[in-house]
């Protein structure tokens, strides 16, 4: 069990594609290989399960404890772990969360991939200051990408040698290599029909310039992991929704569910399926306002979940927590009717994003105590009337509004629990 990370200087230098391609390559040549997401991400993670065929775990250095994070990173074979924005990119005040954060407490070591299209000579001093800004966090080989030629190559590769770091890959600059993005992030892997021939295509650049012996002798061992305690079930039956709007739930949190022997049953709303029969309904997040109009037409679904409220608990976590509202306005100025089982209004018709960690203590509900989350949305609420869920501070401690709403046997909030506080 050893691992290795790929970190960034910033967003945007290529590491998605890079960690989807080595995937992809490692596991068609044979080797077990498993991909993990630095932060609070629920796209990048289907990429890499559909690249290599392994469970990807979200490894959040912010929200979760060093137990919780070497308990998920622990498994067979080499782990891949993507990072997130840059090495030292984390929350204010002291960087929390970062991917060097991450890089610390499983004691692994970094591989920077660096977007080299417009440079040549000048990359070399970028390395060196990331290479040697924290003692702590080992920078210990460089991927590049967006190469543009063979004379390109050999310059940076001139400029990196004094170094003395191996340049693992020099992935050719490629239009076939882009991905469609929207303002959450890709547009998820559930959604692209051409995922495999993408996945091997990359793999397929990849494999032109990769030195997969270096890499992973590069990798270390994986610390040791303990058992990490385990997220209570709200309940021991739990329909959740899943789909293409209702897809952001974390793994881990399902998973400690089912450990805890809680039966998950799935269902569709797009497909307009009825809520089962259950003691508690999730619906997560994802891009309800993209199928609003749909998801208002679904009169099975919709019936069945305001029939499912006179007797269930009912929580819902941002897209789920909109639906769960009176209405939902598009981008495009058009209301939709949702269940009307909150006094909640929502719309994107004037976007305004709200990002970053929260503490949060339950006022009500059917997650009590403290937990760390995180929220991420273009949403802006238009009327939310009632009793607040949750008390909320933002990273550093500063006192938010309350967060959510409780009515009834039905809450939710615009937050993503992540772990107990």
């Amino acid at each position: 069990m050893r691992g290795l990370i790929l970190a960034a200087p910033a967003s945007g230098a290529g590491k998605t594609t890079l960690t989807l391609a080595l995937l992809r390559l490692l596991s068609r040549q044979g080797l077990t290989v498993r991909g993990a997401k630095s932060g609070p991400d629920y796209i990048d993670p289907r990429f890499h399960e559909a690249a290599c065929g392994a469970p990807c775990p979200n490894l959040d250095a912010w929200a979760m404890t060093p137990e919780r994070l070497r308990s998920l990173a622990a498994g067979d074979g080499l782990l891949i772990i993507e990072g997130a924005m840059g090495l030292f990119d984390g929350a204010p005040p002291d960087g929390r969360g970062a991917v060097a954060d991450l890089a610390r407490h499983l004691a692994l070591p970094v591989v920077l991939v660096v977007d080299a299209g417009r440079m040549a000579g000048s990359i070399a001093p970028l390395v060196a200051g990331f290479a040697g800004f924290d003692p702590n966090v080992r920078v210990a080989g460089v991927m590049l990408n967006n190469v543009g030629s063979d004379r390109h190559e050999a310059m940076l590769r001139r400029a990196l040698a004094p170094l003395g770091l191996p340049v693992l890959a020099a992935l050719r600059r490629n239009p076939a290599l882009a991905q469609p993005s929207r303002h959450l992030g890709l547009v998820q892997a559930i959604e692209r029909p051409d995922l495999d021939h993408f996945l091997d295509t990359a793999a397929d650049a990849l494999a032109m310039t990769l030195d997969r012996e270096t890499l992973r002798a590069l990798a270390a061992p994986l610390p040791e992991a303990k058992a990490a305690p385990r997220l209570t079930p709200p309940a021991q039956v739990i329909a959740v929704a899943q789909d293409r709007a209702f897809g952001f739930a974390y793994p881990h949190m399902l998973a400690d569910w089912r450990a805890a022997g809680a039966e998950m049953r799935p269902f569709s709303p797009l497909a307009d399926d009825p809520v089962p029969e259950a003691d508690f309904v999730f619906l997560p997040g994802g891009y309800p306002e993209l199928h609003a109009g749909q998801i208002a037409a679904n009169t099975t679904f919709m019936q069945s979940l305001r029939n499912a409220a006179q007797t269930t608990d009912i929580y819902g976590e941002c897209g789920g927590y909109m639906v769960l509202g009176e209405g939902l306005t598009g981008a495009d100025g058009t209301r939709h009717v949702m269940a009307g089982l909150l006094p909640l209004e929502t719309s994107f018709a004037t976007r305004q994003l709200h990002l970053g960690y929260r503490h949060l203590e339950a006022q009500r509900g059917p997650f009590p105590g403290t937990w760390a989350a995180h929220e991420f949305h273009y949403a802006t609420t238009l009327r939310a009337d009632g009793p607040p869920l949750f008390a909320a501070t933002d990273a550093e401690g500063t006192a938010l509004p309350p967060m959510g709403l409780h009515l009834g046997r039905v809450s939710g909030s615009f937050a993503h629990l992540i772990d107990r506080a």
